[in-house]
């Protein structure tokens, strides 16, 4: 299957929210949520992406004319790709009835592991749903995040004793999920975290590395590293969980500049193609995640949907990097993106 092909397929079982667009950027489903919009009057997802376009490659070709290499060592483990799939969940309600939770995590842990790289997994209030997100990346050797939301302690302690069997690369707490208009006011409560319960979920972990999902101003990357994180990822939740927030890309180089090299840096939000990948990496992230896309390659084409985009992704990058005058992922500066 080709791209399109992959695209043309999951309109036909996706929805009726999400429109499998050419170009996935917000502005058909804009507001929808349910569905896979945006939060309020629904610009922050189209925000997000917006922002990457408007950052500019800068074309140098003299320099050395060899190969360039896309790998990444994270935390240990080597990936093809600077790319990460995104953790999503309550698949049904804001997809179409393909796939719930389960499934969907199974197909695509899988999938990113045949390519070469890894997904994060979702988290959701049916306890199934993360003791199969355990079994699948325990399938795979672990190679994989799994996400859990901000619950109270002790629902985060049953859930970690489940993914942590499954020996996975890291853990993750999207802790902007508190923002989630369909997770207030359930049981088990979620909510916000203080550095202090930060700090007592890293110690549960007993040395995985921890990555805090949902930062977007250096104070709170700078809370993070205090509370023991490894990592964070530069994100505002797709634009679903506040309203008029600025755009991931926006905020980027200022948490680089203040916790990059102590932390790993990882951004999320409107990131699309190997293009979008070279601006975020040049803006100083370690590697990027990227969510909804990978929802439309696998209602559309399985697997097969997820090697195809990776593919897509990889190409991409490549010729983006080779045009710049990079090599290497380490290579990869900030004067070589044009307009930040």
């Amino acid at each position: 299957m080709t791209y399109q092909e992959v695209l043309e397929n999951a309109r036909t079982c996706m929805g009726p929210y999400c429109k499998s667009c050419p170009t996935c950027n917000g502005l058909a489903c804009r507001n929808t949520i349910p569905g896979p919009g945006a939060k309020g009057i629904g610009t922050g997802f189209i925000r997000n992406y917006q922002k990457w376009q408007e950052l500019c490659l800068n074309m140098d070709t003299i320099c050395e004319n060899k190969p360039v290499d896309t790998a990444l060592t994270l935390f240990g483990q080597k990936a093809e790709l600077p790319v990460f799939a995104a953790p999503v969940g309550a698949m049904q309600l804001h997809y179409g009835d393909k796939y719930d939770d389960l499934a969907y995590n199974d197909i695509l842990v899988a999938a990113c592991a045949e390519a070469g790289i890894a997904a994060f997994t979702g988290d959701g209030t049916n306890p199934a749903v993360m003791e199969a997100a355990a079994g699948a990346l325990k399938k795979q050797g672990g190679r994989g995040i799994p996400t859990i939301k901000p619950w109270n302690t002790e629902t985060i302690r049953e859930k970690l004793a489940l993914v942590k069997a499954a020996n996975p690369i890291a853990v993750a707490m999207d802790i902007d999920g508190a923002g989630l208009p369909f997770l207030k006011n359930l049981q088990p409560p979620a909510g916000s975290k203080t550095v202090a319960e930060l700090r007592e979920i890293v110690d549960m972990l007993e040395g995985t590395p921890f990555i805090l999902k949902g930062i977007m101003t250096v104070r709170g990357a700078e809370k993070a590293l205090e509370a023991g994180a490894s990592g964070i990822v530069v994100s505002n939740h797709g634009g679903r969980v506040l309203d008029q927030c600025p755009s991931t890309a926006e905020v980027l180089p200022g948490i680089v500049d203040a916790v990059g090299g102590k932390m790993t840096v990882l951004v999320d939000g409107g990131i699309r193609s190997g293009l979008d990948v070279f601006k975020a990496l040049a803006l100083g992230a370690g590697a990027v995640l990227i969510g909804r896309p990978f929802v439309n390659m696998v209602y559309g084409g399985g697997a097969e949907g997820v090697k195809v985009y990776v593919d897509k992704l990889k190409a991409e990058l490549a010729d983006a990097m080779a045009m710049c005058g990079a090599h290497s992922l380490a290579e990869i500066r900030r004067d070589m993106i044009y307009g930040y």
